[in-house]
């Protein structure tokens, strides 16, 4: 008998419970579920990404073809308005009537708007949904001024967004500190400082007590002690409330504060009906974050399948309560707070410590034995949260001085740190996704042997991505428990990893392969070492790959400076920077074509690609092109490829900057640079992003202010979005943060590793990334815009090179001994052009394209 199972809520908690449901595949359940908003679930976390370029689906929490699978039905824009238990039904607010067996409310919060005379002004939002943010951005055109209503995290969070949107900022909030829940008086006062650095102006113990027209702006704020704020745009996000309104219709209980009473299966006072998420009040309390409630989302998949199958119930899942420590960034400022940060438990201790000059804030509560960590604040550097987090998970026994967790090491010494041995298999390492110590030395044990695929395997740090330091250190731990090798040796010639040998080359000025085998290697390389040297030495020197030393080293594609095909001929594409070709040039790009019967197709980097060129071909072909004002573009090597643009405001009604000249300037800049992969570029004119810059290795997307920077995208087999890495950046910034980007990825990644999968596996995540190339943590900033602008000022077309070069042109030879093409070569036409003969059609007798 089939299962009808309502589902009220489609946000990240409701879409969790979709996802273990689906994950199960339980038998006969047919799901339905109702979404309020027009678009189905969506990462709330990060909705300020949305003001730095980020569009509303690259937020979206939703699978290709997830709600294509049979027996699931989404109604978006369809709101629940009354529920009958007695029937078992519930009506929309179009007056549809859908009938349920179980029935699972998921409605989530509603923000908080304190009921002050004119909040119902226009101007005066709220901070909780995409539309939410679209009027954001529909009142800011013309606004000069913004204020936040609400100092907690989503305060700070909506703060950032009216920054991002380049209005003068400000903070108003009751309490008298920031993060009034999380953090102590002198965590709060430190933060403070740190928020009104960033150009944001706080207003703590303010009151509002009635907003007004304002005198030269939209409104004015009055508060409680007399005092005025005047602003074009008021944001409430003060706090939320549990969207609890379906419950109280049909008397399922609520708490005193509001939030829909559950037991330990996530169950209401009728057990056909369930309640998760933020809406849900258990042992007293709500849960306003999401690993709580995906926590509740599995338990009640769990449970859901139990009944569907008909199994006890008493051994499944349950929900026992969540840690709500928390750790985040917040307008660049490293904020955590563990466990009891505030020491309310009796007898328990505390240890302090304050850095005013580095604005560093770091308290441990301790029990009053002082053997069991409780509770502490970082603000200012959280580096120690991991640590902290699970000895206080775990009751791991403090060390004698626990002090010593959150000082400064002394000079030459180290902090004391938790060893991963010492935590129990069941400790949970993500608590995003429920992933405990024991789950990832499992997978480890059936071959996950790098952060991407323990990823991939458990899903473990693939949410915040603030676990994966701790994740690291389990899977190499795991690793060498089962005897396996955790060592990073490029191959059996070199005991040494590609970034130990790049560091061995540029330290020691090493130039040749001989003399880096000799000092640093053995044996006489291989296909592995010698193309990875070569790209190294490009990297560092940027001599000319087919010098009679390095020739040898390269690969097929380098060693002829084109692409083979499968039919054993060559492409040719030249470069065309931006994009951007002048009529000229495209005529002189179709006469070779035509001269030389080549296939040509438009790439989709935005170059023309001419395919079909047999070996003794390649040399002429580049004279006649490089005569036209081309030179090499590279498509063949491990270097620098494209750099896609759109129109930008030269043309387009949308256009912000001038994106096109901006992708010129970029690709002339860095033509001919080697690096472990291939690098695609994007710059787009407007967040409209016809470029498509949120897919390339370096994305550039216009603002009204600047440049946002996003990197580490990747198109290919497995995609994966680009991350913002600094936003409204005036071009030499732009390109000096470009530069330190490139130039560490190359220092630092393994052979042939894409940028996409270099940052799933940088401990640290995008922090660290931004820590090196924006903070420049490691003080390698000028050095490595220096390393950049040698290879940009050593920069030769390596075609004009090789076709100027009577030796070098020599090795464009089918055979050694003649002059003469490949004979076994065929082509036949298709589409008015020509493609390679198949092997029953070179049987016939053809006439070749060529001759």
């Amino acid at each position: 008998m089939t299962i009808k199972l309502l589902v009220i809520g489609n946000g990240m908690v409701g879409h969790k419970l979709l996802e273990e449901l689906a994950a199960r595949q339980p038998p006969d359940l047919e799901i339905t579920v109702l979404c309020e908003e027009s678009r189905p679930a969506y990462d709330r976390v990060h909705l300020s990404e949305f003001f730095s370029g980020k569009r509303a689906e690259d937020l979206s929490l939703v699978a290709p073809g997830f709600f294509e699978r049979p027996g699931l039905h989404l109604r978006l824009a369809s709101r629940a308005a009354h529920i009958d238990r007695a029937q078992k039904r519930v009506t929309t607010a179009d007056g549809e009537v859908i009938a349920y067996d179980k029935l699972v409310l998921a409605t989530g919060s509603r923000p908080f708007v304190p009921p002050i005379p004119g909040n119902d002004r226009s101007a005066c939002l709220v901070y909780r949904t995409i539309d939410d943010l679209d009027a954001m951005l529909h009142w800011s055109a013309g606004a000069r001024t913004g204020v936040v209503v609400g100092g907690g995290l989503l305060g700070l969070e909506c703060a950032k967004a009216l920054r991002d949107l380049g209005l003068d900022t400000h903070v108003v909030e009751f309490a008298p500190r920031l993060m009034a829940v999380q953090v102590d008086d002198v965590g709060g006062r430190m933060l403070r400082r740190k928020i009104e650095e960033l150009g944001v102006t706080v207003h703590t113990g303010k009151g509002t007590q009635e907003i007004v027209d304002g005198d030269g702006a939209r409104h004015r704020m009055k508060f409680a002690d007399g005092s005025h704020l005047d602003t074009d745009i008021i944001v409430f996000s003060a706090g939320i409330r549990p969207r609890d309104e379906l419950a109280r219709q049909c008397e399922l209980g609520v708490g005193e504060r509001g939030g829909i009473h559950v037991d330990h299966y996530c169950r209401t006072r009728d057990w056909d009906v369930y309640a998760i998420g933020e809406c849900a009040y258990w042992g007293g309390k709500t849960y306003g974050l999401v690993a709580p409630g995906y926590e509740m989302a599995r338990v009640v998949a769990a449970h859901l399948c139990a009944l569907l199958e008909r199994k006890q119930v008493q051994s499944l899942p349950e929900f026992s309560g969540a840690d709500t420590s928390t750790k985040l960034k917040l307008m660049g400022v490293d904020v955590a707070s563990l466990g009891d940060a505030h020491g309310t438990t009796p007898g328990s201790r505390s240890y302090q410590f304050s850095d005013e000059r580095r604005q560093v804030y770091k308290k441990l509560v301790v029990s009053e034995d002082g053997k069991q960590l409780l509770g502490g604040v970082l603000i200012g550097d959280a580096a120690e949260y991991g640590t902290l987090l699970q000895m206080m998970l775990n009751g791991i026994e403090l060390p004698d001085a626990p002090e010593f967790l959150i000082l400064p090491p002394p000079d030459g010494k180290s902090r004391p740190s938790l060893g991963v041995d010492a935590l129990p298999s069941s400790a949970q390492i993500c608590s995003c996704n429920n992933v405990s110590k024991g789950e990832l030395c499992d997978a480890v044990a059936v071959g996950a042997a790098s952060i991407g695929e323990l990823k991939t395997a458990t899903k473990a740090g693939t949410a915040c991505g603030g676990c994966v330091p701790l994740v690291t250190q389990i899977m190499k731990t795991q690793m060498k428990r089962q005897g396996l090798a955790v060592n990073n040796h490029l191959c059996e010639h070199f005991a040494y990893s590609r970034q130990e040998l790049y560091h061995l080359v540029r330290v020691n000025r090493i130039k040749h392969f001989d003399d880096l085998l000799h000092r640093h290697g053995q044996g006489l390389g291989c296909d592995i070492c010698k193309p990875a040297v070569a790209s190294i030495l490009a990297s560092c020197w940027n001599e000319f790959v087919l010098q009679k030393e390095h020739a040898s080293l390269q690969d097929s594609n380098d060693y002829f400076l084109a692409n083979i095909q499968k039919d054993g001929t060559y492409s040719v594409v030249p470069r065309m920077a931006g994009g951007e070709v002048t009529p000229d040039g495209l005529i002189a790009v179709g006469q070779v074509a035509k001269k030389y019967g080549l296939y040509t197709k438009i790439t989709g980097g935005q170059r023309v690609d001419m395919f079909g060129a047999r070996l003794e071909q390649l040399p002429p072909i580049w004279e006649e092109l490089i005569a036209a004002g081309f030179e090499s573009g590279h498509a063949y090597g491990k270097s620098v490829r494209t750099v896609k643009s759109c129109v930008g405001s030269t043309w387009c009604r949308y256009g912000v900057q001038d994106s096109v000249g901006t992708a010129i300037d970029l690709e002339n800049r860095y033509k001919g640079l080697r690096s472990p992969h291939k690098l695609k570029f994007a710059v787009s004119g407007c967040t409209r992003e016809c470029a498509e810059a949120q897919s390339k290795d370096v994305g550039v997307i216009a603002t009204e202010k600047g440049w946002n920077l996003y990197v580490c995208g990747n198109g290919g087999m497995k995609p994966r979005h680009a991350e913002l890495l600094a936003g409204d950046l005036d071009t030499p910034t732009l390109i000096s943060y470009i530069d330190r980007f490139l130039m560490f990825y190359i220092r630092t990644a393994d052979r042939l590793q894409r940028t996409s999968t270099w940052r799933d596996n940088l401990e640290g995540g995008l922090d660290y990334l931004k820590d090196v190339i924006i903070h420049d943590k490691l003080k390698l900033a000028a050095e490595l815009e220096a390393d950049m602008q040698h290879i940009v000022d050593t920069y030769e077309c390596e075609w004009k090179r090789a076709v100027g070069d009577p030796l070098t042109r020599r090795r464009f030879k089918h055979f050694v001994n003649s002059s003469q093409g490949d004979g076994n070569l065929a082509f036949v036409p298709e589409r008015g052009q020509i493609r390679p003969a198949t092997r029953k059609e070179k049987q016939i007798p053809l006439q070749l394209a060529t001759e």
